[in-house]
Order: structure tokens, then C-alpha cells, then sequence
């Protein structure tokens, strides 16, 4: 079957499906599935827009409310991960996964799929060390901390990832996993983006944990997007036993979702000719999440998860047969997923705008249901009961907030060391935001709805790839061959990515002495969100 993979969506669902649409009027291609590797931005109203950590002036409305109010239907299945540009209120929701409209389903904090006999996996979010070992405690109203690390990845995700035992065919993260570009044209890479040298050179480019889930899963293929720039890899996974076959990863990076930029891609995938078209649970994943229920953990405590150090009783939580068999019967192996979308939140009205709309907790429907079916913990149910509890004991909300914001983003003791997924060094394709978040008030910024008639599509994307058979670069010639697809999409891209206003942008950092002439800037892989600033300068 064919599979479409975009990069960072960025809210633009009009684009992104009409490109699809122009393939298959060009070229005679319909894909069979679309994956969106995060930034996804299922934004429904106002109040989601306050939840997405960027700056004000970037909060657009973009397209997707018109899907999830059902004026419009994806017209092909769209499986998608978070990145860190995210409505988190929206995705809070569905921790397990769950339809955020008709024919979009979410994967959740991480999650296992199946369709038409392939398995897709994926985690949400980039990695931090210093939220890593906590739990999902955050909810809206978000705080200047909690706006950021809604997004952040947590070990008790990997943890579960890594009981899979089944072999996994695709997997999808938002960064990239640390060390991937070792295995591909690397020169090439920084030929575009010369800015990765640094974190290049000293390994410290991508997410730690993502690079241990790839290295344990092993699967056929992996699609990440974040740092806006194509890249492909090859990579040889060493062998435990002399039993054990041969195993490689085909990974591929995309660009965002804008015009001129190669930000879709379509491969061809083995399936099961006899499967059905819908899509499915996973029975090994399903009996992976029941058998980790009692490691939910809704605080900010930090905590490690069991290991064969003496210090627990039980370290190894993957499956056996028998716990697999048990869900299927409980399913009377009927693994389709069922289609129990909900409304959760009114839908932007273009005509009446609510831009002093406030964001809720809410309870969605399909969790709920999902966690009764399967005897799990419902992640927010157990966050209002702790936020009742607090409250009971006369704890006062506001100072568990300020004890917060002093320690919440102090370095934890963690496996990783380090943390610089976010990169340290200057990317002309993103925004930058202080530490602190800047200047907007997340109680009273502003919200700026895009248009609600979005620019008229344009002929002039030209940024659909068909993937060639192999992907393959060979580690001899990483750093020095010209990896072709790279050349064919990095090439044109040289001019466009030193447009007026990319130069007009200024890095900020040390002085030749190391003296810092302003406020240390943290890099938040901020992107740009409106196609419109890009499109002035191209």
C-alpha cells in the first residue's frame, strides 16, 4: 500500500491534503494512509490557541476547526504524533489515543496501531531531561512552565515502548533521535543547515531516548520532523545472536508544511492483502498498557522506572502469549478501533470570535470509554482527583505553582546527561522564545485567527517525492557522497533559506570573549507558523 508521511503540519490541513489531492490528479497517486510526524495543531477555538507554547503573533487559526466541526472530512485516514507546538489542552484529552475528528486519529502520548496488517508506532512530544522522569501532571490553565512541559517526553512512555517485542514496521517521533545523522549524508546536512555543527560534532543533536527506542525497536522504517530539513538515513543494527537475522532502519526527517518546501513523502509498504480497511488496535500493545497501569504517575515527583538493579521486585513488564490471547478474546478479536468521535469544545465561529475564550480541563468521552473497556487508569480523571484532594487539604494552588516555577526547571538526576534536543545553536527556519516564555501573558494575550479564506491554493507545490527503492547510505561514504534525493530537494532550497528576512535575523549567544551581550536564549523550535511570512520572501 502506499503511505504519505508529511513533517510538521503546523495547522495547515487544507494545504497538506490538497497536495495530495494534486498528486493524484498529476501522477495518478492516491495514498492509502497519511502520517503527520507532530506540530500537528488541532486547533478547535480561541482557547486552544493559549495553549500552544509560541508567541502571540504566531497563534493562528489555521485550518483544521473546519474538520473537526465536520465542514470538511479528511479525505484520506491521517494518523498523527504531538510535536511541541501543540493545542495540549486538546491532546491532553486522549492520553491513550483517540479521534480528534472524523478519519484524524491521534496516537497519544505513545502508542501502537495497526493498518491493513502494518504496525505503526509512535511517541509524542521532544525530549528534556529535566521533566523527563515526571509524571502527566500538568493541566489547563497552563503556567508559563506547564505550557512547555505538557509536551515533553516522559520515561514511563519509552518505558512501555520498550516491552514491545512484536517487530514494529514504522515508527514516528517529533526530534529526531540522537545520533541518526551518523548514518546518512551528513555533509549535506550541514551544507543546509550549518547551524547543526556543533551539536553535530559533539553528539548532543536529538533526543536520547528516541535514539534508545530505535536502537531497541528496530523498526523497518522512522519518520521524525522538527528540525524543518529532509534528510535520510540508513542504519545497520548489530545482531544479539548468531540466530537473530539482520535487522535495518530506513529513516527519513521531512520539512514543514509549507509551499516550496519537501515536506511530503509517499513509500510503498508491504500489508496484508486480506486485511480490512480500518484501523486497528494493537493486542500487544493493548496488554502492555494494562500490565503498566500501576506505573501511572500523575505528579511532578521525579521517579525511574523498574530496572534489574535490586531495587525492584519486578523490572520486566513485557507480554507474554497468553496476555495477548486475553485481549482478543476480550475484544472477541475484533480489533477495530471504533469511530466515537465526539465534540469536546465549541468550534471556532469565524463570524463570532471569542478571543477572551478560556481553556478547561475536560474529560473526553473516548478515554473514558477506552480506560473502562481495558480496566486502565483514566490519566485526567486522576489529576481532577488530585487537584480535589489538594484542594480539601486547603493547599493553596497559587503557592504550588510559584514552588513550581522555582524548581520546575532545575536538573534532575536522569540516565541522560544531557539536554539539548532543543539545540543551542541558531536555526533561521524557527522563532525564538526566552526561557521564560517572553513577554505574552498567557491570561491575557491576544489571539490572531488566520483569514477565514486562506490564500487559493497554488500548482506551485512541487514538493512531492516518490521514495526510491532504497534509502540506503552507506557509512563509508556518509560525509562524502551526495546523497541524491537530498541534492534534488537540499539544492533548490539554498537560495529560498537565505531570504531577505532569514538574513535580517540576528544570532544570539557569547561575544568572541564568551560575554553574553543579552538575556540567554533557549531555542524552542519555534516554527513559523503563517505560510504567508514565508511566502513574502520567496
Amino acid at each position: 500500500m502506499k503511505v504519505a508521511v508529511a513533517g510538521c503540519c503546523h495547522g495547515a490541513l487544507d494545504k497538506m491534503y490538497e497536495t495530495l489531492e494534486l498528486l493524484q490528479r498529476r501522477h495518478n497517486v492516491r495514498p492509502d494512509l497519511l502520517l503527520c510526524c507532530g506540530d500537528f495543531q488541532a486547533v478547535r477555538n480561541e482557547a486552544d490557541l493559549r495553549c500552544m507554547a509560541v508567541p502571540a503573533k504566531y497563534r493562528h487559526m489555521q485550518t483544521f476547526y473546519r474538520y473537526y466541526s465536520g465542514e470538511k472530512k479528511a479525505p484520506v485516514l491521517t494518523v498523527f504524533i504531538g510535536g511541541n507546538h501543540e493545542a495540549s489542552n486538546h491532546l491532553q484529552e486522549l492520553p491513550y489515543g483517540g479521534w480528534v475528528a472524523p478519519n484524524i486519529y491521534y496516537l497519544g502520548y505513545a502508542g501502537v496501531v495497526r493498518f491493513r496488517g502494518v504496525r505503526i508506532g509512535g511517541i509524542s512530544g521532544i525530549f528534556k531531561s529535566h521533566d523527563y522522569r515526571k509524571g502527566h501532571f500538568e493541566c489547563p490553565p497552563y503556567n508559563q512552565q506547564t505550557i512547555r512541559s505538557a509536551y515533553h517526553v516522559r520515561n514511563i512512555e519509552v518505558f512501555k515502548l520498550k516491552q514491545l517485542k512484536r517487530p514494529i514496521d514504522i515508527f514516528m517521533s517529533h526530534d529526531w533521535p540522537r545520533s541518526i545523522y551518523h548514518y546518512g549524508n551528513k555533509k549535506q546536512l550541514l551544507k543546509m543547515k550549518s547551524f547543526f555543527r556543533q551539536e553535530v560534532e559533539s553528539n548532543t543533536l536529538g533526543s536520547p531516548a528516541a535514539s534508545e527506542l530505535l536502537q531497541h525497536l528496530k523498526p523497518t522504517y522512522w519518520f521524525s520532523a522538527h528540525l524543518h530539513v529532509k534528510f535520510a538515513a540508513f542504519m545497520q543494527h548489530e545482531t544479539n545472536s548468531k540466530e537473530e537475522l539482520p535487522k535495518a532502519t530506513k529513516f527519513l526527517a521531512l520539512d514543514k508544511c509549507l509551499p516550496h518546501r519537501d515536506f511530503l513523502q509517499i513509500i510503498d509498504v508491504e500489508h496484508d492483502p486480506n486485511a480490512g480497511d480500518s484501523l486497528e488496535y494493537d493486542a500487544e500493545w493493548i496488554a502492555i498498557l494494562k500490565a503498566t497501569n500501576s506505573l501511572v504517575n500523575v505528579t511532578q515527583n521525579s521517579w525511574n522506572m523498574p530496572e534489574n538493579n535490586g531495587l525492584h521486585a519486578k523490572w520486566d513488564y513485557s507480554v507474554t502469549e497468553e496476555a495477548i490471547k486475553e485481549v482478543l478474546e476480550e475484544l472477541n478479536h475484533d480489533l477495530k478501533i471504533p469511530c466515537n468521535f465526539t465534540l469536546t469544545a465549541a468550534c471556532y465561529d469565524p463570524s463570532k470570535p471569542q478571543k477572551n475564550m478560556e481553556p478547561v480541563h475536560t474529560i473526553n468521552p473516548q478515554t473514558t470509554e477506552f480506560c473502562a473497556q481495558f480496566g486502565l487508569t483514566d490519566i485526567n480523571d486522576r489529576i481532577q482527583q488530585a487537584k480535589e484532594e489538594s484542594s480539601g487539604r486547603g493547599e493553596c494552588e497559587e503557592e504550588e505553582e510559584e514552588e513550581m516555577d522555582s524548581t520546575g526547571s532545575a536538573e534532575e538526576p536522569s540516565e541522560y546527561n544531557t539536554d539539548n534536543s532543543g539545540l543551542s545553536s541558531f536555526n533561521p527556519d524557527e522563532i525564538m522564545l526566552d526561557e521564560e516564555g517572553g513577554d505574552e501573558d498567557l491570561s491575557t494575550c491576544s489571539v490572531d485567527p488566520s483569514p477565514d479564506h486562506p490564500p487559493e491554493f497554488s500548482t506551485s507545490f512541487s514538493d512531492i517525492r516518490v521514495m526510491p527503492d532504497s534509502m540506503a547510505v552507506s557509512s563509508d561514504d556518509a560525509t562524502d557522497s551526495n546523497n541524491e534525493e537530498l541534492e534534488k530537494s537540499g539544492g533548490s532550497r539554498q537560495g529560498e533559506e537565505r531570504s531577505p528576512t532569514e538574513r535580517s535575523l540576528k544570532r544570539i549567544g557569547a561575544d568572541e570573549n564568551g560575554n553574553s551581550g543579552v538575556k540567554k536564549i533557549k531555542r524552542r523550535n519555534q516554527a513559523i507558523y503563517a505560510a504567508e511570512d514565508e511566502d513574502k520572501t520567496d
